[in-house]
């Protein structure tokens, strides 16, 4: 798996986690303090998110980071 599809697999769990716990990524940008662009640029697999961001969003959705790299 390239850099940009591994980005977009990670985008597409971090939306699929979302909406299952029915969470708009307005709200989840909201408790991360990021803007909605982006949390809609991470969703799409648009932008290389750190660490820590990762670390915020998975905080904010109540699951462990791992559960974003499935």
């Amino acid at each position: 798996m390239d850099k940009d599809d591994f980005l977009k697999h990670l985008g597409h769990n971090i939306k699929t986690l979302r909406e299952s716990k029915g969470i708009s990524q307005q709200k989840l940008a909201a408790d991360c303090n990021f803007e909605k662009s982006n949390m809609s640029r991470i969703e799409a697999g648009n932008t290389n998110p750190t660490i820590y961001t990762l670390y915020k969003i998975a905080l904010a959705m109540d699951v462990e980071i791992h559960e974003l790299l499935k």
